[in-house]
């Protein structure tokens, strides 16, 4: 069995640009083979490739030699090693005097080339076994066709794949890394399936950080909110851009490079005639992060980046309430020389149409003047905007009913000539395939969507050249955008844009040329995300059973149809069973383990990224009531913040999906929950809603905040009171805002007096997961209910009213005592679902306000209890909300994975950022699915489809924890908070 002594790097055999793979098939190294590289052919080919592509760095090289370590029972590695220095033994090496370090020159050669091959790998020594004869010279066809498939991406069944790379592949044979490696959270590229294709028949790209159901593309508002879905291997160009229900949005992109046009977005090509010069171009990687979308295809000798920005930024409100979205469109050159380019753009009526038989009208801008066809756009102003609405405007309609803006500029760098048109969408098309421009045109026949469908299009020719970009940006503006209930009638009011830039045409005009403002803003988002997530996992790394020093992350797939029994990343041994949904167990006591083929920080940072656009996303900022308004303590300078419950149930301000997505506030900029706190606290206090507990929602179907004044809304008292206490409490806890917590205190005292009579012993009502039912006497419930009793021992204090703070302080302590007699399982092993229901159980995620706020009522032995008994009942997706169904909720699991001990709380990331990447479901990220089979939408008792919906904001639980650490304790709250409410 050969040893081999290396010295160089691990290159992975598909990561993104950087893998062995897409080297092979970017450089068209005919001769190699991606899963054989330390064949002679495979090796000599991919050498010479790297002396022809880096002849600097590899004059430096020598002794260049790849590597690989493998076996004929369990194949190879997802990765191969470069090496500048090898030594083969056959039974044992000796090691005296062989680690020394290469000479200056070599050390800095290797660490050139990983910066080109393989950013981020490690350059060390490393001990590679492999006793594979094949893997020193040309294996027999079927031996390769064997190894292949093992190798490849697990696709199931035309399923999509994951993490491939970190979720993917078959167990190899360990390598021995010297030093040892260390904990890192650096972020990877999922792997690059070179076998399953797409409907156009392309290979489907590498996806990183995750690849999940869903893409947002123009995510802003609960009217902006485009996706592309990636179900069915689907990709930009062949699942095309949907609504976030699902509902089809035409939105076309298509670049042509020497006459043969490629369409990357949207898929109006399958309406066409087949027509030689218009082909899909081929997708090679797909890239997120909390701010853009990045989309890479190759087009012949160009590579084309369709790059979808929809910023967050929490503390600059201006800016944050606008409700358009970024897609630029750059191609570069692959060849080095200059080709002629084109670009060509166009959407739909179905964005403003809530059926297909509704007429739609449109007007085409020069500026703000309308420009029907009367004006020469290459050397006019160079901002042109389609406007497209409904004839029959529908003002505050749930999902449709405002204006459509789509715009462009007509001076990019480069660009010679523009051009614009609206007519039938097969008809623009198809003339722009044929000519590369359109007519300046503007279609005069007002008509529905869905007769000859209309559509609205720009066009842009930049001659010959290596690289060139276009910028658009759209958007649904909805003005006025809510209607409102005050003491002086229903008002309406106005989007919070119109305070900081006036009318929808100087709007769409600063967002156009703030792009590059808002990019560096975006950018500091996204390194500060990555920069939290990085230290919470630095201090707070998960300890492993074994005590084990962390190892090579080992390969493994989901899709495997043998049992599996191995070690993870860290020396644990787990077992797998790819017959039950049982996933990864230990195999001496049979308990869940996490997943052991990613670090936890990698999956965390996929899943708060991907959150956080669609946190965001359900909100409107809006102008204050003129006048009206109770509580003459509002400060009227300040926005109101409504929220839409996407998909569940289209209230406005819910306070049971306010309350889960609070941590994403707490962490971003606490301001943003206070102004959605106000809208409920100013309807009550007005003395609008009848009932003595909190009310459920501001208003039934949003964007309608008119409140229940029947008192008719739904049931929740002791959830709702819960939440609003808790929340105002968090809110100054991470501001330090303790006037907002006095202003409303008579209201707080009022919900704490229902929490006092009712929430020991609820009685039958639902909680916030009202899609399980009714039930009496919930665990869950009832310590919500005592923690915001707690919490309002400590607002009592900051209220000055000391009798009341030692009131509640004692009666929550009280109440704490009885609650663990009612609610611990006779075992004394865990809670359970409602009490004396003994075997039971559920996610006991109404604790965390506990350890967030330091509330310091429930002790340690409970979390302690509970971390060791979640993974006594897990399945491959996680750990089910409760005994009754084999569901969960992903907030509630990262609400309840913060209480946990690290080890635990492993086992709740991976498991959901394992479900991210494998699960069915084929929409936004969805917070309720089967911890079972394909990890699908609920279909038992009653099929439940959550898409969109803000709660994903949970998601943010650890890094609210790091913030409060980042924050500190300052005896009046953790710190203090700031926002931008006016124009830059």
């Amino acid at each position: 069995m050969p040893i081999y002594l290396i010295h160089g790097f691990r290159w992975q055999r598909n990561q993104g640009h950087h893998g062995i793979g897409p080297y092979i098939i970017i450089n068209n190294v005919l001769d190699a083979a991606v899963n054989y590289t330390m064949t002679e052919n495979s090796s000599a080919a991919l050498i010479e490739s790297l002396r022809a592509q880096h002849p600097e760095i590899m004059a430096q090289l020598p002794n260049i030699r790849l590597v690989e370590q493998g076996s004929l029972d369990h194949g190879t590695q997802p990765y191969a090693y470069l090496c500048d220095t090898v030594v083969e033994h056959d039974l044992s090496i000796d090691l005296t005097g062989r680690l020394q370090p290469s000479a200056g020159s070599q050390w800095n050669a290797m660490s050139d080339l990983i910066d080109v091959l393989a950013p981020g790998a490690r350059l060390g020594w490393y001990v590679v076994h492999n006793d594979d004869p094949f893997r020193g010279g040309n294996p027999p066809v079927a031996y390769k066709d064997t190894e292949q498939a093992r190798a490849g991406s697990g696709e199931k069944g035309g399923k999509k794949g994951g993490f491939k790379g970190i979720f993917g592949g078959k167990k190899g044979v360990a390598s021995t890394l010297l030093p040892a490696s260390v904990f890192s959270a650096s972020l990877a590229f999922a792997q690059l399936d070179i076998t399953a294709k797409d409907s156009n028949g392309n290979t489907l790209p590498a996806y990183t950080p995750a690849r999940p159901p869903a893409i947002p593309l123009a995510v802003r508002s609960p009217y902006t909110s485009a996706w592309s879905s990636t179900s069915n291997n689907g990709t930009l160009n062949t699942n095309g851009v949907i609504f976030w229900p699902g509902t089809p949005l035409g939105w076309e992109g298509i670049v042509t490079v020497d006459g043969t046009s490629y369409e990357y977005l949207g898929t109006g090509s399958s309406t066409l005639p087949t027509l030689p010069n218009l082909k899909p171009a081929a997708p090679l990687t797909v890239s997120y992060d909390s701010q853009y979308s990045n989309f890479t295809f190759g087009a012949g000798p160009m590579e084309i980046t369709a790059s979808f920005l929809s910023s967050v930024l929490p503390k600059d409100l201006c800016r944050t309430s606008i409700p358009l979205s970024y897609l630029t469109t750059s191609v570069r050159s692959t060849d080095t020389t200059n080709h002629s380019v084109q670009f060509y753009s166009d959407v739909n009526a179905a964005w403003v149409a809530y059926e297909s038989n509704v007429t739609t009208q449109w007007t085409f801008y020069e500026g703000s003047t309308p420009a029907n066809g009367s004006i020469n756009a290459t050397n006019s102003s160079p901002i042109y905007s389609w406007f497209v609405h409904l004839e029959n405007a529908y003002e505050f309609a749930e999902e449709f009913g405002g204006n459509l803006t789509y715009s462009t500029s007509s001076n990019f760098s480069g660009s010679t000539n523009f051009s614009y048109q609206s007519g039938f969408s097969s008809n623009l098309q198809y003339q722009y395939v044929m000519t590369h421009s359109l007519q300046d045109l503007v279609d005069p026949g007002y008509r529905p969507f869905g007769t000859r469908d209309p559509a609205f299009a720009f066009a842009h020719d930049f001659g010959a050249v290596s690289s060139a970009s276009v910028m658009y940006t759209i958007g649904e503006v909805q003005q006025p955008s809510i209607r409102y209930l005050t003491s002086q009638g229903v008002e309406s009011l106005q989007p919070w844009w119109t305070q900081c830039y006036g009318d929808v045409f100087q709007m769409i005009k600063f967002h156009f040329n703030d792009f590059s403002t808002i990019q560096q803003l975006a950018s500091s988002f996204e390194a500060q995300l990555k920069a939290d997530v990085d230290s919470y996992y630095s201090a707070n790394t998960a300890m492993v059973y074994s005590n084990s020093t962390a190892g090579p992350l080992p390969f493994y797939s989901n899709g495997s149809q043998t049992y599996t029994n191995s070690t993870d990343q860290y020396g644990d041994q787990y077992i797998f069973d790819p017959n039950n949904m049982y996933g990864f167990l230990n195999p001496n006591n049979f308990s869940g383990v996490p997943i052991p083929d990613i670090e936890e920080a990698q999956a965390y940072y996929s899943i708060v990224a991907l959150s956080t656009r669609q946190t965001m996303g359900a909100y409107i900022l809006t102008v204050p009531p003129a006048g009206g308004c109770s509580n003459t303590g509002v400060n009227m300078s300040e926005p109101l913040l409504f929220q839409k419950e996407i998909s569940s149930d289209g209230n406005v301000n819910t306070v049971d999906v306010l309350y889960p997505s609070m941590p994403f506030f707490l962490y971003a900029n606490p301001e943003l929950l206070r102004y959605s706190l106000e809208p409920l606290f100013q309807n009550q206090e007005s003395g609008f809603y009848p009932n003595g507990y909190s009310m459920h929602d501001l208003g039934t179907n949003f964007p309608n905040a008119t409140g229940h004044v029947e008192g008719n809304d739904e049931y929740m008292p002791v959830e709702e009171s819960g939440n609003m206490v808790l929340m105002t409490y968090a809110y100054y806890k991470f501001s330090g805002d303790a006037i907002f917590v006095q202003q409303h205190y008579a209201k707080l005292q009022q919900f704490a007096s229902y929490l006092i009579e009712y929430s020991l012993l609820p009685g039958l009502q639902v909680s916030t997961d009202d899609f399980a039912g009714a039930l009496v006497n919930q665990t869950n419930l009832a310590i919500k209910g005592i923690i915001g009793i707690q919490a309002m021992s400590f607002i009592s204090t900051l209220a000055n009213d000391s009798f009341g703070s030692q009131n509640y302080s004692k009666t929550a302590t009280n109440f704490y005592g009885q609650w663990e007699g009612f609610a611990i399982d006779p075992s004394e092993k865990h809670t359970m679902l409602a009490y004396q229901w003994r075997s039971t159980y559920s996610l006991l995620y109404n604790t965390y306000p506990d350890v967030l706020l330091d509330l310091n009522l429930v002790p340690n032995s409970l979390y302690e209890m509970q971390s060791n008994y979640y993974p006594t009942v897990s399945q491959v997706f996680g750990i089910p909300l409760d005994s009754r169904h084999s569901y969960t909720k992903s907030d509630e699991s990262m609400w309840t994975a913060a209480t946990c001990t690290p080890e635990t709380r492993r086992l709740f990331v991976n498991a959901l950022g394992y479900w991210l990447n494998e699960t069915t479901t084929q929409y936004a990220f969805t917070d309720l699915y089967d911890t079972v089979n394909m990890g699908a939408y609920p279909v038992s008792p009653n099929p439940v489809t959550f898409i969109a919906r803000p709660v994903v904001g949970g998601h943010f639980s650890l890094l609210a924890l790091e913030r409060k650490g980042q924050l500190g304790s300052l005896g009046t709250g953790f710190g203090t908070s700031e926002n931008s409410t006016t124009l830059p």
